[in-house]
């Protein structure tokens, strides 16, 4: 499936206009609109990145997330899956 992304600006009547779509005429497509995201800056972006790293070593440093073994996983794991096969 090709995809092609194009960043316009809807008019002032809330109608967009799409020219020169690499698709044949005729073709079918599926059209799908979102507003655009905002662009985070970079600093904002590493300033988060290292928020999030010490909130994972936070939590890895916890006593639950030490005492827990591979066979308790599996086990939970398992749990979980038969309690969905219900």
């Amino acid at each position: 499936m090709e995809t092609f992304r194009i960043r316009t600006t809807v008019s002032k009547d809330g109608k967009l206009s799409i020219k020169g779509l690499p698709f044949r005429p005729g073709a079918k497509v599926e059209v799908i609109v979102r507003e655009e995201t905002k662009k985070v800056s970079d600093s904002k972006r590493k300033a988060l990145a290292s928020k999030m790293q010490a909130l994972f070593k936070e939590i890895q440093s916890l006593p639950q997330a030490r005492t827990i073994t591979e066979e308790e996983i599996a086990a939970e794991i398992a749990a979980y899956r038969a309690s969905k096969s219900k």
